[in-house]
């Protein structure tokens, strides 16, 4: 990604000679040193969970959260600059009330995700702005059932059945195709997903981490809140018996 004296990555709407946006290359590269999240997809609903690094031991426990609503029935995880997700964060859920008032129903979460990739891009055309350094997963449960999108800092986005960003997607990868994720409820996946987690952080010998996870589905009557603190506390304590018989 050597770009340095050749001046193609002083604006985002420039193109190098090959056809390469650097600064969208760099927004991929604030997304890479960020903690991992990921998204499952199951027959019921969907679960988010993330690695959120702590960078100080004096920060306050849930504070600084990157999982966020959008609407009832939608939530988000992010990649990447924190700063830039609760923007996004906040356009999401304007374009989710404007669904709303428009059609007088609860917002698709595909009309959601296409609506954010747009605005995603739009700051990748002009040399006045930057491109967002951050990749978002939003999941969520509508009159279409379970839905989970990822958006780029390029503004594409694409739906999945499992789906993971930030510094261990690959680990996160490989183990979400493992998974039958058509066949598990969410229950069993918010502990699929807390193992993956740990899995993951294991792997890369990073600081200390939080373990955030949501999910939206029949058990939560289709709203999108924070996984209950005894499922919570199980599915860590499965993770770590599951990462020590690993090793």
């Amino acid at each position: 990604m050597t770009s340095i004296g050749t001046g193609y990555d002083l604006s985002a709407s420039t193109y190098s000679p090959d056809g390469r946006i650097f600064q969208v290359e760099y927004a991929n590269k604030a997304v890479e040193n960020s903690g991992t999240a990921i998204g499952l997809r199951v027959k019921d609903g969907i679960v988010l969970a993330v690695e959120k690094l702590v960078h100080s031991k004096l920060l306050i426990p849930d504070a600084n959260r990157r999982i966020q609503t959008l609407d009832r029935h939608i939530g988000m995880a992010t990649a990447g600059l924190l700063a830039d997700g609760r923007q996004l964060a906040n356009r999401a859920r304007e374009e989710s009330s404007n669904f709303r008032d428009n059609f007088k129903s609860p917002a698709l979460v595909k009309y959601v995700s296409d609506r954010l990739g747009s605005f995603v891009q739009v700051y990748t055309l002009y040399s006045s702005v930057r491109p967002f350094g951050i990749s978002t997963i939003i999941g969520g449960v509508d009159q279409d059932g379970p839905s989970l999108y990822v958006i780029e800092p390029s503004g594409v986005f694409f739906g999945y059945h499992g789906a993971a960003i930030g510094k261990g997607r690959q680990l996160a990868k490989t183990e979400l195709e493992k998974l039958k994720l058509a066949e598990l409820s969410t229950r069993e996946a918010v502990f699929e997903a807390a193992r993956i987690i740990y899995l993951v952080h294991d792997d890369s010998k990073e600081k200390d981490f939080e373990l955030e996870m949501s999910w939206i589905g029949d058990e939560t009557n289709g709203l999108h809140v924070p996984v209950p603190k005894d499922l919570f506390t199980e599915a860590q304590q499965k993770a770590k018996a599951a990462l020590e018989d690993f090793e």
